[in-house]
């Protein structure tokens, strides 16, 4: 969600233009030292009638008056203006508005006072970061000014005109498959999709923090349908999913992908723990889905990162305070192959066939003060996936001495709400990060983190042991997340790169789309979360037999 990596508001912090407009000449003086003047605004008042065309090339303006002169028009060029914050109309002689004032997004107050307004158009609604509508003195409906009467009735009137505006820009395009490699079909092979999706969870997606997107596009019941839509479009093997409340996974996600011929886990943030039955419906969680055809569960993994911080802590006040006290999960699950997932015919002995895959989904602490939380989080998570890849690898190959962890093939999705140069990223995809990463805030983690480490003797940096490798680049997909903040790489597909090869992946939406519609952000009527599902399509290598099958070691013991 926007509102999670960033931490920002819709309702920044705003100053209304000083009223006074007392505004300095420069002197001579002035002029011959080179100083530059900065006009942000404007004002022109008297009896004037009609606009010249040179105003629309004023962009640099903030705020600009017409109040109290003779205008009967505004000519819908003034959305040229894109920086305007206060735009005052009052005592003029409007009977309308152009629609494309609501294309001035920027707009923080508009006052058309004391005008011969009877209707508003529905364009008004897109002004979500309005905070002052001026109204007063317009023969207007009595319904608007119902609205507008009551209690906090601009934002009200806006939300009201919003839900009525048409809807008029096109779906957009299909997604283009991108092919990176074609199969080897030389030799049994598997292939299958994976598909990585943040959806939003219904109680993220409010006005207050969505307020571009109309109140209809963000009910769940009409979200989900969007969301289900999209996952059956792909029809992916295996589904990661951050940002599951509780009560939908039971009873929308699960019977409906069941249908489908899915199987699933699922486990809530920790928070869960402490709650009533009622609340605990209500609090998100990840979600693993898997094709029963082709995949079966061996084992579940949950990752409590709360537990393992007070576990590590050693009376690191850090630890205590600012790890622990985030309720952030991972959830992983060990499956087994099964014959059908192979494309070019199974292997001829039986059990070849049955091979472990480790996958992964998490979903990272959101607030971009805690970088340092996140990359410990993303150590933890990498620590434990090591123990359960150890596991793994001794039933897979019980006559080893040492338990290898890059003999298990890996995969790790999530949202990982930190950007492709952060210490998350570098960790996962280097394998190490320096213990005096910036990240860390110098908020002395190093000797509690140290057994966090896959290497005991690590020197100055921190590993893990897993090879893995980025399935999207900056380049294919610019951004994950998409809202009028923030646009940028959150969400990713890790993999082990010793078993597996990229065949394809889904590109990004087209960005004309969003230019051409003026889309400012997700949700959108078109578009069901504010995260864009990964999609990627891989080639597992297929390795010896396990020795006395791995579902018989791990299941039945």
């Amino acid at each position: 969600m926007m509102f999670e990596i960033l931490g920002i508001s819709f309702n920044k912090t705003y100053d209304s233009p000083n009223p006074r407009r007392a505004h300095s000449i420069m002197s001579a003086e002035d002029i011959n030292a080179g100083k530059r003047s900065y006009w942000p605004e404007l004002e022109i008042t008297g009896t004037i009638r009609n606009l010249s065309p040179e105003l629309w090339k004023l962009q640099h303006l903030t705020s600009l008056y017409l109040n109290d002169n003779n205008l009967s028009r505004i000519p819908p060029e003034i959305c040229r203006l894109e920086h305007l914050t206060y735009l005052d109309l009052s005592s003029n002689k409007l009977r309308s508005l152009p629609a494309e004032l609501g294309d001035m997004i920027i707009l923080r107050e508009l006052l058309l006072n004391n005008n011969y307004l009877r209707v508003l158009p529905y364009e008004l609604g897109k002004l979500f970061q309005l905070q002052n509508l001026g109204l007063k003195g317009n023969p207007l409906s009595a319904e608007i000014l119902s609205i507008y009467s009551e209690p906090n009735g601009t934002q009200k009137l806006l939300t009201y005109m919003l839900d009525h505006l048409t809807v008029n820009c096109p779906q957009p395009e299909p997604r283009q498959w991108v092919v990176l490699e074609q199969p080897d079909r030389s030799k049994p092979i598997a292939v299958f999709t994976v598909m990585c999706y943040n959806v939003l969870c219904d109680k993220y997606a409010t006005r207050q923090i969505y307020g571009y997107c109309p109140s209809w596009a963000l009910n769940w019941e009409y979200r989900r349908k969007g969301i289900m839509d999209e996952i059956r479009q792909y029809a992916a093997d295996i589904l990661s999913l951050q940002e599951v409340e509780t009560d939908q996974f039971f009873n929308f996600f699960l019977p409906e992908l069941q249908r489908d011929g899915y199987d699933g886990i699922f486990s809530p943030k920790s928070r869960a723990k402490t709650m009533g039955e009622t609340e605990r419906k209500f609090v998100d969680g990840c979600a693993i889905f898997y094709r029963t055809s082709k995949f079966s569960l061996v084992k579940k993994h949950l990752v409590e990162f709360n537990q393992l911080a007070m576990a590590n802590a050693e009376g690191s006040d850090n630890m205590l305070n600012r790890v622990m006290t985030k309720d952030n999960i991972g959830l992983a699950a060990l499956l087994e192959t099964k014959e059908a997932i192979f494309d070019n015919g199974a292997p001829a002995d039986p059990a070849a066939a049955r091979q472990p895959i480790l996958i992964c989904t998490a979903h990272m602490h959101w607030d971009p003060e805690f970088c340092d939380v996140k990359l410990i989080q993303t150590m933890m998570l990498m620590s434990e996936l090591k123990t359960i890849a150890e596991e793994s690898s001794h039933s897979f190959r019980p006559g080893s001495h040492a338990p290898d962890v890059n003999s298990i093939p890996t995969l790790l999705c999530g949202d990982l709400n930190s950007l492709p140069d952060s210490g998350v990223v570098e960790f996962l995809r280097a394998g190490r990060v320096v213990t005096t990463h910036a990240d860390f805030k110098d908020l002395c983690y190093s000797t509690v983190l140290r057994k966090l480490s896959s290497a005991e003797k690590s020197g100055d940096d921190f590993t893990h042991s897993f090879k893995l490798e980025r399935a999207y680049d900056n380049e294919v997909m610019p951004y994950t997340n998409y809202t009028f903040d923030f646009k940028g790489i959150i969400d990713y597909i890790f993999y082990s790169r010793q078993h597996f090869r990229q065949l394809g992946l889904l590109g990004p939406i087209d960005e004309s789309w969003f230019r051409d519609s003026k889309v400012v952000g997700c949700p959108h009527p078109h578009i069901p979360s504010d995260h864009f599902p990964l999609l990627v399509e891989f080639e597992m290598q297929v390795g010896p037999s396990p020795v006395n099958g791995l579902t018989r070691s791990l299941v039945h013991r």
